[in-house]
């Protein structure tokens, strides 16, 4: 695991050897058409390639970043870069390695990833605030550190579920110039969600460390939903999503929101979807001016 001080300096070193082109994974997999509803174990069945490096930002072991870099990447022709938060209903039972697939398809479209692993509840340093405060940091080390492969001016924030909530206010306080912030099934309203009884709803609760009628201050800050969406908020949801309703997708209501039929929640992160599909072509749209 890489540090501030020296990861410019060992992508450097890695560019001389590669003559001149960076070094890369390999990442070369194919992602099949699927059909929707798929679930979180096919996710984590697919093959992936695996990140160029990893990026302390913090003491913990789980405060890193992963750098996943498309081959075509050069100091002379920088790419854009998806700063990509992951779910899995804030708990340390999920962590970053169920989106390799994600990451690695998104290189595969010529974009930069920036994969911020974070404490989660179940972790010491993990819950409510300190699990959005490590995606902060997190955004702040991509600032200080970035390699000169990243185009700093074509960045989008996204996450995913639980991910898309810390995306989505993390996003109100990083000085990066955001492209766009992009919340894929994203849990907005906190006290709605945390009242609830499901599985992830109940995550919500040991999260926040307490129920919403317990919490009610602390469920209000912790809610995008209470917040002015910063610009060019877009949010994904499925009318299909059994784990976070669409009705999430109207807490926010001066964001942009698209809906992808019939997808299940584990769609968003898998790249043989249509739902996956979208997100690529949402970020061309914000990204690459297409």
């Amino acid at each position: 695991m890489r540090t501030d001080s020296n990861l410019s300096a060992i992508l450097s070193v890695l560019a001389v050897l590669a003559g001149g082109a960076l070094a890369q994974p390999a990442n070369a997999q194919e992602y099949a058409a699927t059909e929707p509803q798929v679930t979180y174990t096919a996710v984590t069945e697919l093959a992936t390639g695996t990140p160029l490096d990893t990026f302390a930002y913090g003491e913990s072991p789980f405060q890193f970043a992963e750098l996943w870099l498309p081959r075509e990447a050069t100091p002379e022709s920088p790419v854009p870069v998806v700063a990509f938060v992951h779910g899995g209903c804030w708990l340390s039972s999920y962590d970053s390695k169920h989106t390799h697939a994600l990451a690695t398809a998104l290189t595969q479209e010529g974009y930069a990833v920036w994969s911020i692993e974070y404490r989660r509840t179940g972790e010491t340093g993990g819950g409510w605030p300190y699990s959005m405060l490590d995606i902060q940091a997190g955004l702040k080390a991509l600032q200080s550190a970035a390699p000169g492969e990243l185009d700093l001016s074509k960045v989008a924030l996204a996450g995913h579920s639980a991910g898309g909530h810390l995306a989505l206010l993390a996003a109100q306080e990083t000085e990066l110039d955001l492209r766009a912030v992009i919340g894929l099934a994203a849990i907005t309203d906190m006290t709605a969600y945390g009242a609830g009884e499901s599985g992830c709803e109940q995550a919500a609760a040991a999260f926040m460390g307490g129920k919403p009628d317990e919490l009610p201050v602390e469920y209000m800050v912790a809610s995008p939903s209470q917040h002015e969406a910063v610009d060019n908020t877009v949010l994904l949801y499925s009318d299909a999503d059994s784990i976070v309703p669409v009705a999430q997708a109207d807490a926010l209501p001066k964001a942009r929101k698209l809906i992808v039929p019939e997808a299940g929640h584990f769609d968003f992160v898998h790249p043989g979807t249509r739902a996956f599909a979208e997100f690529v072509r949402l970020l061309d749209e914000v990204l690459n001016d297409k």
